[in-house]
């Protein structure tokens, strides 16, 4: 009969072939389809197989006993058909696996413990800690957007970010390319950076950029507290390259914030830890319990996320009773101003307006009022003293401080926009945009369809207005 035939098929293959060093199943002979798998896919798969003790087919012959594929369409799965049928293996038929992406195994070097379907497209849907197994590639992309931030090309910019802040939530490292391509956000030229720095540990493309001597000059003046991209872009084309330079020049007429930005830029260019972050709380929260003893004052930004160093500390100021708040932030001004440890104070009034709310894109500030401090902080304020250089015998150091205060019923907005990070806020707003038909920002959620504004007092409430799991601060470094 026809199984006779095909047994005898077997036969005559296992006498005429060598046998295959580290087979373990002879009567088992897999084929697998590079359609859909690609061939990346197909030849790891194989070799995993192989050194499982499988005999692997590099074509279509009478003698397979199993087929292995994944999402298939019908007309091949006809066509894989329709060939059993012509082999004669139809009384005795291969068994045709189709296996989706969960299934397949992962290499060795790289285990996935988290299928990469699960990651989504959105920030707000993805749990980022403080650590990143992918800094090696996060880093590229990083410089790669901030490089495209420098030519004014906000759409690559996004979308390096975006990129970098995918495989920063993955709790797994990235170790080959294959393990990447169904991650959303990842591009043609994110993948590139990402092959060339796994084949060669490292990005030319970044390193030409890094070697840029307008890229460094205008990351030197970004750095500059006040100084933002376009006119760092301006000194440069004038002939600037060096801080000398620009406060040299006579035509360069620096704001009150950019000469506090080039007085104290040896401090405020210097990281401010965890425990600076909460002695400038106590001083903080001093100056407004004493105004207002029944203030409401929360820690927010980078530090409330979880992390030990940031460039800023931030803060935000309340009070239980609607209206009170109005008049706080200049209270506290004038009491640090009294202690002598303001350095630098740039107070903005209120400029909410309801009926103007919510803004239909992201916006980096809210219309509350605020204020940009730089403050003195000593010594022996901070648990464990200042990280200072050794020769640094001041005994104080300056700090860039900021705080806003929203009115209550508004302070659970207000929290997390400021708490962040930046690609997390403009993910949950796109999010809540694009999902929802909602319009978030930092004063208020407004539901398009309903056409009401949705009420809440904690950022719970908000995440269930928008129907998303609760994320926690420190699971929000995206």
């Amino acid at each position: 009969g026809v199984s006779q035939e095909r047994e005898a098929s077997l036969a005559v293959e296992r006498t005429s072939a060598p046998r295959r060093e580290g087979v373990k199943f002879e009567d088992v002979r897999l084929y697998l389809v590079e359609r859909k798998m690609g061939r990346s896919r197909r030849s790891f798969l194989t070799e995993l197989a192989r050194s499982k003790g499988f005999i692997v087919e590099d074509v279509l012959r009478n003698s397979l006993t199993h087929i292995y594929t994944f999402s298939l369409s019908t007309i091949w799965a006809e066509k894989l058909t329709h060939f059993m049928t012509v082999c004669d293996c139809v009384h005795d038929s291969p068994v045709l696996f189709f296996c989706t992406q969960e299934t397949l195994p992962a290499s060795p070097e790289a285990t996935t413990p988290t299928p990469v379907s699960t990651v989504s497209q959105y920030a707000c849907q993805r749990r980022t800690t403080t650590q990143n197994n992918n800094k090696i590639f996060t880093d590229a992309f990083e410089v790669l957007a901030e490089s495209h931030e420098f030519n004014d090309m906000e759409g690559p910019c996004l979308a390096f970010r975006r990129a970098a802040s995918v495989l920063k939530s993955l709790p797994w490292t990235v170790q080959n390319l294959r393990v990447t391509e169904d991650l959303p956000c990842l591009g043609e030229h994110s993948m590139c950076v990402i092959e060339e720095i796994l084949q060669h540990g490292r990005s030319f493309e970044v390193e030409k950029i890094l070697s840029d001597e307008r890229y460094q000059i205008l990351k030197l003046f970004t750095s500059v507290f006040g100084v933002g991209p376009k006119t760092a872009e301006k000194w440069y084309r004038r002939g600037l390259r060096s801080f000398s330079d620009v406060l040299a020049e006579p035509s360069i007429h620096l704001n009150r914030m950019q000469q506090s930005g080039f007085l104290h830029y040896g401090d405020i260019s210097r990281a401010v830890s965890k425990a600076e972050a909460q002695a400038l709380g106590n001083i903080i929260d001093e100056a407004v319990h004493a105004i207002t003893p029944d203030a409401i004052l929360t820690l927010t930004g980078g530090f409330r996320r979880g992390k030990d160093f940031g460039h800023d500390v931030d803060f935000i100021v309340t009070t239980p009773q609607l209206g009170k708040e109005e008049r706080l932030l200049t209270s506290v001004i004038d009491r640090l101003k009294h202690q002598g440890i303001l350095l630098y104070c740039e107070y903005q009034a209120s400029t909410f307006d309801e009926s103007k709310l919510p803004s239909h894109r992201f916006e980096a500030m809210d219309h509350f009022a605020k204020c940009f401090l730089i403050l003195r902080l000593e010594d022996s304020q901070v648990d464990g003293g200042l990280q200072t250089a050794e020769e640094d015998r001041r005994g104080w150091r300056a700090v860039r401080v900021d705080l806003v205060s929203p009115p209550v019923d508004r302070y659970a907005f207000t929290l997390l926009g400021w708490s962040g990070s930046r690609q997390f806020e403009r993910d949950l707003r796109r999010f809540a945009r694009m999902e929802r038909r909602m319009l978030l920002d930092n004063h208020a959620l407004y539901d398009k369809t309903k056409k009401e504004f949705l009420a809440a007092t904690t950022e719970k409430d908000i995440f269930a207005h928008l129907g998303l799991e609760y994320i926690e601060p420190w699971q929000r470094n995206a």
